[in-house]
């Protein structure tokens, strides 16, 4: 479906046609001023210098074409030439209604439909998320469902961190700990257990205690890295180990990504490629590609065109190691060999651009990804406390996400226990699901209603705030138009058959305007990757409901045609609200 600002235009440049101009200068775009006017056209004062004329002379012929224009209820030449225009309401009405009729409300999804292999999360096992993993699993996953929703085909994958010397560290500590284990007694034959030697809470003790020992204790990191080396070459104990320490890790990882509506097509980890690193290794030699530098072994990338200095990609330190770069490069030849998709996106703190652009130039210089499939860097800024500073607790240590999400949580539910009224009679189950799902919409909209690569505040008090530019905010409209609907019901009217007739005044064109922006919003969501303009959108659509809703009569209306619109134009407000929502990874309750 063509965009109302399309369909504007295309009527402005057919009115320059017909007074003798460039219909090329009819473009339209929204007022800069809209206590003067909805839309505006500057298209007279470019139009100047090419006939030689005052700008004022052109925009007041072009408005005169404008006087029986079905899209048009008022066009006005203002000096020194611009063109300031109103639509009409039955020409916005009929937009919305076309919009209802069509798949998507009228977004054209992209012609070609693409295979994208989204990279996000990132965390390493063992250790418990905290809230720096917050941003990369809300910005990724809501792009994976944004990008769905344009038809593309897309994979997420977590790319945990599973198989270096952390590893190492867990196992060396383990065994200091438990030297009698099976696991260590190099002549078992035997099956190992199928339970696992510890619990969660053991592991996560571990993996702080080993790192900080190792950074003192240069014996200790020796034995460590031992560990680490026996685990990658294939000792069988060792092996054994990890395995329960990824699946212990990585359930306790789904339990804490499902939380916040995080989910992944692949659980892959830098070990699930280390096979394939010798030979991309080998080959990059051959290829003349990588060479030894002070002892490790590197790629050049750097081009002509830098204004900055990009080093060398490193393949293999010095001791014949890999490196983070080495498995992502090795992950990239995997995708592009078992995948071949059109794009890869990496959703990773904007401080790794360099390294990415290392890895990316490395890829294609070596022929590990093709010519035409694109690698992407989105880049996102970093969460912060009101300090500026990055987000901590009040100890001052860095907050674990299962924690912030549970204080959210419980201020979400006083607020609710709070507001309870005898006639709410909303049950202690229901409360405590209600406080969920607007908890989760207080962090979600929280993180994605700013722009990804910028840093923001992490404002618990505002993000779990009714009032304001909030998740709770846009769920409590949509629980408005849901008791609207509700008590319509109730009162004998059959909200299925209710219709949208006509704009009435003011405040429902101005709601059915901002209805009309869906499609281009899409598009420009799915263009830049940015969760951020469907929140603005959004949180527009809620204000021009709220200001309607506060304007008008609805249930009390007497004209029942009136009336039915009224409910026809609720009933599409959530619907377009509902779509939107679901795309950021939240939903609204029944009531609030």
């Amino acid at each position: 479906m063509e965009k109302l600002l399309d369909c504007i235009s295309e009527e402005m440049q057919k009115a320059f046609e017909k007074a003798g101009y460039n219909p090329d200068l009819g473009k339209v775009t929204v007022s800069n001023r809209p206590d003067l006017c909805e839309y505006q056209c500057n298209g007279a004062m470019a139009g100047a210098k090419q006939y030689h004329c005052a700008p004022i002379q052109i925009a007041q012929k072009v408005a005169e074409q404008c006087s029986d224009s079905s899209v048009f209820e008022k066009v006005e030449a203002v000096a020194p030439g611009f063109l300031n225009i109103t639509l009409r309401g039955e020409f916005v009405k009929d937009y919305v209604v076309t919009m209802t009729k069509e798949p998507k409300f009228g977004y054209a999804t992209p012609e070609k439909q693409e295979k994208i292999i989204i990279d996000y999360g990132g965390p390493n096992v063992a250790k418990p998320l905290h809230v720096g993993h917050l941003r990369s699993a809300i910005i990724g996953q809501s792009i994976k469902r944004i990008l769905r929703y344009a038809g593309h085909e897309v994979i997420g994958d977590i790319h945990m961190g599973d198989w270096g010397l952390q590893m190492g560290l867990i196992i060396n500590e383990f065994g200091i700990r438990h030297p009698e284990s099976v696991y260590f007694d190099e002549s078992y034959t035997g099956e190992y257990p199928a339970e696992a030697p510890f619990e969660l809470s053991e592991l996560e003790e571990i993996y702080p205690f080993a790192s900080a020992k190792s950074k003192e204790d240069p014996e200790y990191k020796e034995k460590a890295m031992e560990a680490t080396a026996k685990l990658q070459s294939g000792v069988r104990g060792y092996r054994a180990l990890w395995h329960h320490i990824m699946n212990v890790s990585v359930a306790d990882l789904k339990r804490n990504y499902e939380n916040l509506n995080v989910d992944f097509e692949r659980w892959n980890g830098e070990s699930s490629v280390h096979d394939v690193i010798p030979g991309m290794v080998e080959d990059m030699k051959k290829g003349g590609h990588a060479y030894i530098s002070e002892g490790a072994l590197v790629v050049d990338v750097k081009e002509e065109t830098d204004t900055k200095e990009v080093p060398p990609c490193m393949i293999l330190k010095s001791d014949g190691a890999s490196l983070y770069n080495t498995t992502d490069l090795a992950t990239i030849k995997v995708r592009t060999e078992e995948d071949d998709p059109d794009e890869i996106i990496y959703v990773v703190d904007k401080r790794q651009e360099l390294y990415f652009t290392q890895v990316f130039r490395c890829a294609r210089k070596t022929g590990l990804a093709k010519d035409d499939t694109k690698l992407r860097f989105l880049g996102f800024g970093t969460m912060n406390g009101k300090d500026g500073k990055p987000f901590k607790t009040r100890s001052g240590g860095v907050m674990r996400l299962e924690y912030l999400i549970k204080d959210i949580y419980e201020e979400m539910y006083r607020k609710i226990s709070e507001n309870k009224t005898d006639d709410a009679a909303m049950s202690e189950e229901e409360a405590q699901e209600t406080a969920k799902k607007i908890a989760l919409s207080a962090i979600i909209y929280g993180d994605l209603s700013n722009q990804a690569s910028k840093d923001y505040i992490f404002d618990i008090e505002r993000f779990t705030s009714f009032e304001g530019d909030t998740g709770p905010y846009l769920l409590y409209t949509m629980v408005r138009i849901k008791s609207i609907l509700n008590k319509a019901k109730a009162s004998g009217i059959d909200v299925d058959k209710v219709c949208l007739q006509s704009a009435y005044g003011d405040a429902d064109k101005d709601l059915m305007k901002q209805m009309a922006q869906f499609g281009a919003c899409m598009e420009s969501a799915v263009a830049e990757l940015a969760p951020h303009k469907i929140c603005a959108f959004l949180y527009d659509l809620a204000n021009n409901f709220n200001h309607f809703y506060h304007e008008t009569k609805i249930l009390t209306e007497e004209d029942e045609a009136k009336k039915s619109s009224y409910l026809a134009l609720l009933k599409i407000t959530l619907s377009i609200m509902e779509e939107s929502i679901a795309l950021l990874g939240f939903e609204a309750p029944e009531r609030m």
